[in-house]
């Protein structure tokens, strides 16, 4: 009997929806992109009806291209940016635009969160201090500054349960993308009683918390209408994009770390128990298999800083791309390689968003330091690629510092598929890098996490091992990550050098 699953992934960019068979392999995929808006400095906002409209229409679009009947179509998994907040009234109609992950707006907040709780009793409960990127933050933002856009609000939904909500007409959320609201009690893996009275929130405005792969409701009889889907058919917890990426790249069991460079860039380490930074530099939070969390430092603007370098320098490298039918960062890294290890003393600090891991600082700002005459476009084009790495590597030493084991480390997301970015990696870690056999990353995540709820698996690790296979190795050159080292210990000093000044030119510009 025919048996597909399907994985949808509502990132920030774009959503993503793929078809697979049960053994793992791709049969047809389908992408579509939508707009960031930034109505000021540090504010990130998107519309939830570009994530439906993407959601309905990929889903169609792969349905039509496989010719794979519906029925067996046999569940279905969602991913999605984290942290989001999409407020909805009593009719379930959108308030506003979500405020995203990488908003930093809510400072002020975070720091009325502490008081709240008590910033000891905070890490206690929810593994994390309070965040700008987190969920919480976001919504008391608007409670203080559109009180009366917070009095209609009857939901409080993350983007993918908002995905869920317009397929199954349910309001439910899971643990490993509800661990970033800062609403629940993670090593207990539920709602936060004593958190929420304390915020001044009532529990009614989430949605029922489930684990993971657990079938939390199933396509309505109008979203089977607008996406082909069967009605009926399951759809899954899913997780959040980093969880998802986890198990689609089999960081299901310890060891083993996966290093993504997507829009942000993480560090993931698998745990078997709840282990918190008391510093607050990274995060812990639930894992999409019962039982366990994971540790993640993450990176606001790791990808997204090639971008940015991609869209307003490299516009000749656009348009080649397109003549010659690839990805215009095929052409970039073929630039970046002829460039020495080192960008020849040009060093990148990737804050075009603020930072998380292990700054904590909405204030900080991207840096070219040490840029002279001497260099071009293709040394400041490596730089990039390389502060990237060196923000990862930050997140390496806190979470080997924590105790956690690393073997292997698994390179996915956009960055991943990049040989030379994979290499950068290995020669800066001192650490293997390898990639599985699956590209897919949080899509192909959370459809296994859709076969174990609808018993096409047994387990989550089961569905792993069934499907994934590693493909690729590159070793480290320890005489670069010697030099390298020298360079990293630089970018190290630069933010202290600067924090104060990302402070002042913030309050200059909010001055203005």
């Amino acid at each position: 009997m025919a048996c597909y699953l399907l994985g949808i992934d509502i990132g920030t960019s774009g959503t993503k929806t793929v078809l697979f068979d049960e053994k793992g392999n791709t049969v047809v995929s389908a992408t579509r992109e939508y707009p960031m808006y930034q109505p000021n400095i540090g504010w990130a906002e998107q519309d939830p009806g570009d994530w439906w409209e993407a959601t309905y229409t990929t889903i169609r679009e792969v349905i039509a291209k496989s010719g794979v009947k519906p029925a067996d179509i046999k569940g279905v998994g969602l991913s999605g940016q984290m942290h989001g907040a999409v407020l909805l009234d009593r009719d379930s109609k959108v308030l506003r635009r979500a405020i995203i992950w990488c908003d930093q707006r809510s400072a002020a907040e975070c720091e009325q969160i502490t008081s709240l709780v008590g910033k000891e009793r905070l890490i206690e409960i929810t593994a994390n201090p309070a965040l700008t990127g987190f969920t919480a933050a976001k919504v008391l933002w608007v409670r203080n500054h559109e009180p009366e856009t917070f009095e209609k609000v009857k939901k409080i939904l993350l983007p993918k349960d908002y995905v869920r909500f317009k397929l199954t007409g349910e309001f439910a959320t899971e643990v490993s993308d509800a661990s970033g609201m800062q609403f629940m009690d993670v090593p207990e893996r539920k709602w936060s009683d004593e958190l929420l009275s304390r915020l001044g929130l009532d529990k009614d405005l989430l949605g029922k918390l489930y684990e993971s792969q657990e079938v939390t409701g199933v396509i309505s009889r109008e979203a089977s209408e607008l996406t082909g889907l069967a009605q009926g058919t399951p759809v899954v917890g899913g997780a959040g994009d980093n969880a998802a990426g986890a198990v689609g790249n089999g960081v299901v069991k310890p060891g083993i770390i996966f290093s993504t460079i997507g829009t942000s860039g993480v560090i993931f380490a698998y745990s078997d128990k709840v282990s918190i930074d008391p510093l607050g530099r990274v995060h812990t939070f639930c894992h999409a298999i019962p039982n366990t969390w994971h540790i993640m430092g993450v990176h606001q603007a790791a990808g997204l800083s090639l971008k940015w370098f991609r869209d307003n320098f490299c516009i000749e490298e656009k348009r080649t791309a397109q003549l010659m039918d690839v990805d215009p960062y095929v052409l970039m890294d073929r630039e970046a390689e002829k460039v020495s290890p080192g960008s020849n003393g040009l060093i990148y600090l990737p804050y075009l968003m603020g930072e998380r891991t292990p700054h904590r600082d909405p204030n900080a700002k991207g840096v070219f330091f040490g840029l002279s005459a001497k260099h071009d476009k293709r040394d400041m084009l490596r730089a990039v690629m390389e502060g990237v790495v060196y923000s990862l590597k930050d997140s390496m030493e806190i979470i080997k510092g924590m105790g956690v084991a690393i073997k292997e480390i698994r390179a996915s997301g956009g960055g991943g598929r990049s040989r030379l970015w994979r290499q950068m990696q290995a020669d800066v870690f001192g650490t293997g890098i390898t990639t599985v056999s699956s590209v897919e990353g949080p899509a192909f995540g959370v459809a296994l996490l859709a076969g174990v709820g609808a018993g096409v698996y047994k387990s989550v690790e089961e569905a792993c091992e069934a499907t994934i296979r590693v493909t690729t190795r590159q070793e480290p050159d320890m005489a670069l990550n010697s030099r390298y080292m020298q360079f990293y210990a630089i970018y190290r000093r630069l933010y202290g050098a600067l924090k104060e000044e990302f402070s002042n030119l913030a309050a200059l510009l909010n001055e203005g």
